[in-house]
């Protein structure tokens, strides 16, 4: 039989740590850092069209936001790339992969028979249904959002001095159920 100690009268006990209601907590924080940024993007657009006027390009200056974080977004790339190691197509992916899961995203890499070329398919992604709560159109998503990648692909592809190429085959916001990205390094 196992012994009971006694405990002072008036000394609280720590509550035992329960895991599972910790990760929830961290969960929730997470999303709301999430909802967060896509709130922020999407603000920093409206505004930047109402300062354009009524004349404004408004997909224009959309498509810069968009431009603008994809440079963003291969800055933080740099540092993770490793040139001796591996195939820099899935590499690449696998940091798309990253950023997207971050963002709460359901992402995976899908390895091809070349090592010189993977593909990157979304079967969640938060930001068309962003888009849709700010007003954007579904085209702008997409482009917007190939611009994005289309410009940290060419930013990493400056960088470590190997032509990168990706293109999109599928997209949510197309109605397709997925977005597939497909990257591949020229020879």
């Amino acid at each position: 039989m196992a012994e009971v100690q006694a405990t002072p009268q008036g000394v609280k006990q720590p509550k035992p740590f329960d895991a599972e209601q910790e990760i929830a907590k961290l969960w929730a924080k997470c999303q709301g850092a999430q909802d967060e940024i896509r709130r922020a993007f999407y603000s920093s657009r409206a505004a930047a069209i109402a300062a354009a006027g009524d004349d404004a390009d408004a997909n224009a200056i959309a498509l810069n936001a968009w431009q603008f974080r994809g440079h963003d977004i291969a800055k933080s790339y740099f540092p993770r790339i490793n040139l001796t190691k591996g195939s820099l197509a899935e590499q690449v992916g696998q940091l798309l992969v990253g950023s997207w899961r971050s963002q709460g995203a359901v992402v995976k890499l899908v390895k091809s028979e070349n090592p010189d070329e993977v593909f990157v398919e979304w079967t969640r992604c938060p930001w068309p249904t962003a888009a849709k709560n700010y007003g954007a159109p579904m085209a702008e998503d997409v482009a917007g959002c190939d611009l994005m990648l289309q410009t940290a692909v060419a930013d990493v592809a400056l960088f470590i001095g190997r032509k990168i190429n990706i293109e999109t085959t599928k997209a949510i916001p197309r109605g397709e159920g997925k977005c597939v990205r497909r990257i591949w390094l020229e020879k």
